[in-house]
């Protein structure tokens, strides 16, 4: 159990559900009927989960020397999971993800390919450059795209690439882009400059969001209902991430990351609400708000 534990740990299984949402969301964005085929959707889950959590592996394997001087108590460092350990879940769930993707089909392979080339970049080369957000945004975009992977035309060709799910990723994937940038300095205290850009750079994700669903074609009541509960959640966030500026210690950092990372479940429910008749669908993406909190408190989001 104890050795469970720490590759639960490893891996921030408690941030995996955010990376699920972002399925479902890619997925019924682009299926107006809903689940069109339970299986599919099923291994886009399963492909999405294991590249995410690989990521958060691998994440902790490239910053063990850093980890043992700011985090020592974190599995890798404190010697609760051995490096050659760490490798081989990292490299079982890299392999398992992209076969779950090409059991879906070669679109869904592609995109699954380039996101994990964007999460080695980050993780092996990019992280503490100005890159580094960027990148990060651009494995949130793809994780959505994933989830639209399956879409088609009615021609019967791929319209993985298409509207509105380009809108959409894009949106979330500026966000993940300011998160990953309030966070460089979570160890320590942070400089307030970066935090206030990160800050700026996260609401012009929830704008971008916003103008998505009041531009919708067919304006309809739930399109200013949706986007007032976009901006609810981008008070919350403003009022954490405003704390953590004025205070920009360790702590404060770390709860605005955490509410950042919670409320990515949030937001991809109402834009599910958003595009969907059938409100059990909203209703089943912010149930996984219920897992990722509970285990949040026992194992570190970040």
């Amino acid at each position: 159990m104890k050795k469970l534990l720490a590759c639960l740990q490893l891996c921030r299984f408690a941030a995996v559900f955010t990376a699920m949402a972002d399925i479902f969301l890619g997925y019924l964005l682009t299926h107006q009927e809903g689940f069109e085929s339970e299986c599919d959707f099923g291994f886009l889950l399963g492909s999405s989960s294991c590249l995410y959590l690989a990521g958060m592996v691998f994440n902790d394997v490239f910053d063990r020397q850093v980890d043992a001087l700011e985090r020592p108590k974190r599995p890798l460092p404190s010697g609760r999971v051995s490096l050659r350990e760490a490798v081989a879940l990292g490299t079982c769930l890299v392999a398992l993800g992209l076969a779950l993707s090409r059991a879906v089909g070669i679109q869904s392979l592609l995109v699954a390919g380039l996101l994990t080339g964007c999460i080695f970049l980050y993780d092996g080369l990019v992280k503490s450059t100005l890159l580094g957000p960027v990148v990060m945004g651009a494995c949130r975009f793809l994780n959505v795209m994933l989830g639209a992977s399956t879409a088609r035309f009615a021609t019967g060709d791929p319209a993985a690439w298409s509207m509105p799910q380009q809108a959409v990723a894009t949106g979330l994937g500026v966000y993940i882009a300011g998160v990953t940038w309030f966070s460089r300095h979570e160890a320590g205290e942070s400089p307030r400059w970066q935090l206030a850009g990160a800050l700026m750079t996260v609401n012009l994700g929830l704008v971008i969001l916003i103008g998505f669903v009041v531009h919708w074609p067919d304006l309809l009541q739930r399109s200013w209902n949706t986007a007032l509960a976009l901006g609810f959640i981008g008070i919350i966030i403003n009022r954490r991430l405003l704390a953590a500026v004025l205070d920009p210690s360790a702590t404060k950092v770390q709860a605005s990351i955490k509410t950042m990372l919670l409320s990515l479940i949030m937001l991809d429910a109402l834009l599910v609400f958003f595009v969907q008749e059938d409100r059990l669908y909203a209703i089943g993406v912010a149930l996984l708000l219920i897992p990722a909190t509970i285990l949040s408190r026992m194992l570190a989001i970040t």
